[in-house]
């Protein structure tokens, strides 16, 4: 079994920001799978499935950023899932808006979900970065991912999440080589320009 982790925040007041793009992304991958089972259990939002012959689990935490690890853990305690076949969707101020990054192993940089996970389980396992920057100068870190998509960057959202559910299925019907001329391929050109308030947790 494949393990997919979608990183985001709970609730309605996160819902279009920055940081939840990695939920995005895995509600647009539900769409390509077949015999769904959607249910609550290891502190997330979990769907199981098949996405060509693959069995998978989504899994979509509820701990908040910072206790991500905690769901990841529980789940591939249960499923008896090898972190080589764990695959993490997340944000990434680093990289620029509408650019995907597919990669084998690496550090958690300054991602707090990242950084839980790895804490708990190690760095061996794949993840899928997903460009949120640039950071305008003297734009609050944490008031940025916590802001809301621009209109403009909205607009390209559908194609993003698009492209990275479609980078994730390649990974698991074809291998890494594959998924990772997906995700190089697909960019945009869009820039980020912050226009709203970021919600308090």
């Amino acid at each position: 079994m494949h393990l997919i982790v979608c990183l985001g925040n709970p609730g309605t007041e996160y819902k279009q920001t920055r940081h939840n793009i990695g939920f995005m992304a895995g509600e647009t991958l539900l769409s390509n799978m077949s015999t769904m089972n959607r249910r609550e259990k290891f502190h997330s939002q979990c769907v199981s499935g098949t996405l060509g012959n693959s069995p998978i689990l989504v899994l979509f935490p509820l701990t908040y950023m910072n206790l991500s690890g905690k769901a990841v853990t529980a789940a591939m305690s249960f499923y008896k899932i090898q972190p080589e076949n764990i695959v993490v969707l997340y944000d990434d101020l680093d990289i620029p808006f509408g650019h995907l990054r597919f990669r084998e192993k690496g550090s958690a940089g300054t991602h707090n979900g990242m950084r839980s996970i790895v804490g708990d389980i190690g760095s061996n396992f794949t993840r899928l970065r997903m460009g949120i920057g640039p950071k305008p100068e003297g734009y609050d870190t944490s008031g940025f991912v916590l802001g809301r998509f621009t209109p403009t960057e909205t607009a390209q959202l559908p194609k993003i999440c698009a492209a990275a559910a479609e980078t994730v299925q390649q990974w698991i019907t074809k291998g890494k080589d594959a998924a990772t001329r997906t995700a190089a391929a697909f960019a945009t050109t869009t820039a980020t320009t912050p226009t709203s308030t970021p919600p308090t947790q």
